[in-house]
Order: structure tokens, then C-alpha cells, then sequence
């Protein structure tokens, strides 16, 4: 019986001993990281295996699941060798949660949605995202009816939401401003313009279609600004008169189409971020436009492309007669684009001062007689946060 039993025990041990064996292997692998890591933090320098979060700008795209391969001094997507020798820090890979997680969390805190946690920022905070359409407003009523939406257009086009003291225009001075034909520039003290003019460091640009007014071009150019006339009726490419600059060139919301050969072109049209990009301008303190109904799609682009920020006053005969040029959709679905055109304009800190009904045009709009609005009004706004 002793005999049977010794075999016995002498298992039991040995698989005692196999059991404290593997356990001190798995304590053993377990702690390997944290051994290896004490004296590189000792040291100042990350440990081998740790998730420490990146450094500033060594996000170079973040994403869920998506690593970001940072290395001092090497090329974007590739790894190189750190100066030093530390080989403990040849390649760091750290993982970094979406930033529409994040985004999340900062909406359920109550934060807003467009915040971000402080420790993923975004790439490029100050580049702007392109925009390729505007933000339509709500209808005025649920009728979405042709009715309600132009009585809201009209009254806002017809209410100044701010008063100038001081203008000019082509009337002469002392005369009242009803003679003053359909422009006019603010000239009050609170804004840039007055002081541009007397510093002589104004600049006007002035978008027509033929033989319109230009009295008060005249006016700014005599106060010493410079102005800019482009026209593609006349016949040189640019021409200086009466302190003024013509150019035949017309300004669309559409750069010319490369692959037509420029002979082939029926005129030179341009967009105006192009063409302030062409002639070195940076800003313009006066942008005055009649565009015979193109100005719609126009002053779309302006928006879109971020234009508006780079103009001090802004001058615009708008044209409610028809729709304008491709703007498509019904009647009540145009007027409230033109609505949502003209809330942008006060998104981008543009206040309405100046609003004058042609009383020579036809009361038109729409082709209907509706309110016995003019088929045509002279709006003004100026930029109250514009800073040359």
C-alpha cells in the first residue's frame, strides 16, 4: 500500500510545481512592460510599448482604427531615425478615437456641435472648409405659398437695419438725398471708408453691363479713390479716363471653361476672386454691381467663396422682375432663395443702410403685379466689422 501511494503523492507534487512554474511565467511576462519602462521614464523619455498621447502636430490624420506615424523630423507616412540613438523611440504608433465620437460626447455635455475635446484638435483649425451651396432659410409660412414669402422678402429688402448720417452720391452737396439718384456710399466716421478717402487709399470696383450711371464712380475717383470700371462693351482690354481705370472684362460667377480656346469665347468673363487674384488686390472698399439680373448668381459666389470678408460697402441693384439667370425652381422657391442670399449677407456682418425703389421700372414681380413692388431696387449695405 506504501508502494502505491509514493507514486501518487511524487504526481501531485510535480504538478504542483508545474502549476507555481507557469504562474511565475505568466507574473513574469505580464511585468516585462512595466520593467522596461522604469528607467526610460526615469529618464524623461517615453517607455517602450506605452499609448502616451502625441505631441502637438504630430497628428497627421486621425480617424477610428486609423494609426498616426509620428517620428521626430521624419517625411509624412514614413518613419526615420531619431536623433541620439534611442531606439526605444524609433516609431511611435498611437491610435486616436474619431473626432465625431468626440464631438458626441461634447453634445451630450452640453458643449455645442462644433467643439471638439481638447486633446484630439482638429488638423487645420483655421482652414476653411469650401462651401457649395448656401443655407436656405426656413419658409416664411408652412403654406410655402408665393404670398408670404414675397411680403417677408420685401420687407426686408425695404427696412434699413441701420441709418447713416453721413453719404455721398452723384446729387450736389446740400441737395436732399431723394435727389441723389439710386447711389450712394456711407461716409460716417464709425466706418473705414471716410478715413480710406482721405488718406487716398481707397479702392472701388464698379460691374456693369452697358451705359449705366456712372456719376458716382466720378464722385469717388474726384475724392481721390481708385476706380476700377469693367464693362465688356468697350473696345481696348483696359483704358484710363477721367481718373478712372475701364477694363473689358465682365465679372460672372464661373471662370471661363479652359478647354474652349479663349478666340472661341464669346466675351472675357471672369469671376471676381480671379480677378482681385490677377490684379494683386487684397481689398476693395466700395463694390458696386448692376448686373442686369445676373447679380443673384453672382453674389451666390461671393458668399461661397468667401469674398465678402474683402469688400467695405457693398452696392446692388437687384432685379425681381424674373427669376435671373439659372436660378431655377418655382416662384415662392426663388423669392426664398433670394431671401437666404441676402440673410448671408448680415451672417458676414453686412447691415442694410441705404434701399430705393426705381419708380421709372415696372411694378412687376414675378411677372405679376404683387404689392405694387418695383421690378427693380437699389440696396446698400456696409461691413461693420470690415477692417482694411
Amino acid at each position: 500500500m506504501a508502494r502505491e501511494k509514493l507514486p501518487k503523492s511524487l504526481v501531485l507534487k510535480i504538478c504542483l510545481l508545474v502549476a507555481a512554474l507557469c504562474f511565475c511565467v505568466c507574473i513574469q511576462v505580464y511585468l516585462e512592460p512595466v520593467r522596461w519602462a522604469r528607467p526610460l521614464l526615469s529618464s524623461g523619455r517615453p517607455a517602450r510599448g506605452s499609448r502616451l498621447p502625441p505631441a502637438p502636430g504630430q497628428l497627421s490624420h486621425m480617424g477610428r482604427g486609423t494609426p498616426t506615424v509620428s517620428a521626430g523630423g521624419g517625411e509624412r507616412g514614413g518613419s526615420s531615425e531619431p536623433k541620439g540613438g534611442d531606439a526605444a523611440t524609433k516609431r511611435q504608433v498611437t491610435y486616436v478615437r474619431a473626432l465625431k465620437r468626440d464631438a458626441e460626447a461634447v453634445r451630450e455635455a452640453g458643449g455645442g456641435g462644433d467643439r471638439v475635446t481638447s486633446c484630439c484638435p482638429l488638423p487645420h483649425p483655421h482652414k476653411k472648409v469650401p462651401r457649395w451651396h448656401i443655407d436656405l432659410q426656413p419658409w416664411a409660412t408652412p403654406s410655402h405659398s408665393l404670398e408670404d414669402e414675397a411680403i417677408r422678402f420685401l420687407k426686408y429688402i425695404q427696412t434699413p437695419q441701420m441709418s447713416c448720417d453721413t453719404a455721398l452720391g452723384p446729387a450736389p452737396p446740400g441737395s436732399p438725398r431723394e435727389q441723389g439718384g439710386p447711389w450712394l456710399v456711407c461716409l460716417d466716421d464709425r466706418f473705414s471708408l471716410v478715413h480710406r478717402i482721405r488718406s487716398k487709399q481707397c479702392r472701388v470696383y464698379s460691374l456693369g453691363l452697358g451705359m449705366e450711371d456712372k456719376q458716382l464712380e466720378g464722385s469717388l475717383a474726384k475724392a481721390g479713390c481708385e476706380v476700377h470700371c469693367f464693362d465688356p462693351s468697350i473696345k481696348q482690354a483696359h483704358l484710363q479716363d477721367s481718373d478712372m481705370w475701364h477694363h473689358r472684362l465682365s465679372v460672372d460667377w464661373r471662370d471661363p471653361n479652359p478647354a474652349i480656346p479663349a478666340q472661341q469665347q464669346h466675351s472675357n468673363t471672369k469671376k471676381l476672386a480671379t480677378i482681385l487674384n490677377d490684379f494683386g488686390h487684397r481689398k476693395i472698399d466700395v463694390l458696386k454691381a448692376d448686373m442686369e439680373s445676373a447679380e443673384w448668381k453672382i453674389l451666390e459666389n461671393l458668399i461661397l467663396e468667401d469674398v465678402l470678408e474683402d469688400i467695405g460697402q457693398l452696392l446692388l441693384e437687384v432685379h425681381l422682375h424674373w427669376p435671373g439667370f439659372e436660378v431655377n425652381g418655382d416662384d415662392s422657391t426663388v423669392v426664398r432663395y433670394w431671401y437666404s442670399l441676402l440673410r448671408e449677407l448680415e451672417r458676414h456682418h453686412f447691415h442694410l443702410f441705404y434701399s430705393h425703389s426705381d419708380i421709372s421700372k415696372p411694378r412687376l414681380f414675378l411677372h405679376r403685379n404683387l404689392f405694387n413692388a418695383s421690378s427693380s431696387y437699389t440696396l446698400g449695405w456696409v461691413n461693420t466689422r470690415w477692417r482694411p
